[in-house]
């Protein structure tokens, strides 16, 4: 990817907006235990006394993406397994179709592991021929790790619209990654898709 590429694909910055220190989780289950809107909001993230997932203490990543989903109503979902190997790589070179005008959703799956992943986002640009037609970013949220209670968590993005008419038909190439507000990249992948006349 060039140089340029790489700028665009770059999330949003809320001016003012400063990460704050970090904590680790029994840090967070400690802090103010008596205060009660605090409590609310560890209990909105989900830090809990359900016992955490055994993770391996060798794989350091925070966090793990492990399917991304397409869901159009109607149709059986496209689900592809990033667990399953080569699975990234066939994104590019082979890609699915989309039928013009329709509406639809993408969705991913992922694992939190050994501490509180703090504003994770998905950024994604698309270009066709060569030049850039859409940039999106979805903020996914802030989670703490999985536990056995919940030991996957699902994120549904907001609902998008294929583009349509004869000039809207054609391959699309995108490039997307998940970015965390330390701006540590957890995936980043190019993909490509088609819009057409109907599903094929």
């Amino acid at each position: 990817m060039t140089n340029s590429a790489e700028e665009e694909l770059v999330a949003s910055k809320t001016e003012g907006f400063r990460v704050g220190e970090k904590k680790t989780l029994e840090e967070y289950a400690k802090l103010d235990q008596e205060d009660e809107s605090l409590n609310r909001w560890k209990a909105s993230l989900g830090i809990s006394s359900s016992p955490p997932l055994s993770v391996d203490p060798s794989d350091t990543r925070r966090c793990i993406i492990r399917s991304l989903g397409l869901e159009v109503e109607g149709r059986p979902d496209f689900i592809i397994d990033l667990t399953a190997p080569g699975e990234l790589e066939k994104l590019k070179s082979k890609p699915f179709s989309i039928k013009e005008g329709s509406k639809f959703r993408m969705k991913a799956t992922f694992k939190v592991q050994h501490d509180v992943l703090s504003g994770l986002k998905y950024l994604q640009i698309v270009k066709r021929k060569g030049m850039r037609v859409g940039k999106e970013e979805e903020m996914i949220g802030s989670y703490p790790p999985n536990t056995e209670e919940k030991p996957i968590y699902e994120k549904k993005f907001a609902q998008d619209e294929a583009p349509s008419g004869m000039l809207a038909r054609g391959h699309y190439d995108a490039v997307s990654k998940f970015v965390d507000d330390d701006d540590h990249t957890h995936l980043k992948f190019e993909w490509s898709f088609d819009i057409s006349k109907d599903w094929k």
